[in-house]
């Protein structure tokens, strides 16, 4: 997908607030402070357009990111940026509740054929954490499709890069999982276009 225009049009912090089904949606979900922000912005080839920030938990609701919006307003695919999990300095409630909103979401918008794929980020120089686990679980109920996209891999050497795959493919092993993955680096913009390849084929 070219991007020609995109621009930020509503942030839902409740289910409530979701816009009604309409465009495809995209999501992407990660540990706070993972490097959502600056992937989107690196897809969406403008800087500033997601909101980045050094301090975890700076995501508080569901913000949608219109692709390609026509004079009506309805884009391609709306890019959705889900709240961080973990890490954030919030409530044990306020924690609770965002993940069972995006619990919710990333079953119930695919169900009903909106939520058309998940991209969940992992930080490749660490291991899955284990709320990165949980949204693994969480996505077994979901019939979206899942990559995971490795960030920040500019930091890693080409050695490190076949490890951090290796050790991912670990993790997903107990759960029957082989899921398409991709290295990515928001500042060296590397696996952009293997992201937007897989988004096209399944949008």
């Amino acid at each position: 997908m070219k991007v020609k225009d995109a621009r930020f049009v509503l942030s839902a912090p409740s289910w409530k607030a979701l816009p009604p089904p309409g465009a495809p949606e995209v999501a992407f979900a990660g540990r706070s402070n993972v490097g959502k922000s600056s992937l989107l912005n690196a897809l969406l080839g403008r800087k500033q357009l997601a909101k980045t920030s050094g301090t975890p938990g700076k995501t508080q609701a569901l913000n949608y990111y219109a692709v390609n919006p026509n004079p009506q307003g309805h884009p391609d695919v709306f890019l959705v940026d889900l709240p961080g999990y973990g890490y954030a300095k919030v409530s044990q409630k306020q924690r609770a509740a965002w993940q069972r909103l995006m619990g919710r979401y990333v079953i119930e918008r695919a169900e009903e054929g909106t939520l058309k794929a998940v991209v969940q980020l992992i930080d490749a120089r660490h291991p899955p954490t284990k709320m990165d686990l949980e949204l693994l679980a969480i996505m077994l109920e979901s019939p979206a499709p899942h990559l995971i996209a490795l960030t920040k891999a500019d930091k890693l050497s080409a050695n490190d890069k076949q490890k951090a795959v290796a050790a991912l493919n670990r993790e997903l092993a107990p759960y029957g999982l082989v899921l398409p993955t991709v290295l990515t680096s928001a500042e060296k913009k590397r696996g952009l276009g293997e992201l937007w390849g897989w988004i096209d084929t399944v949008l």
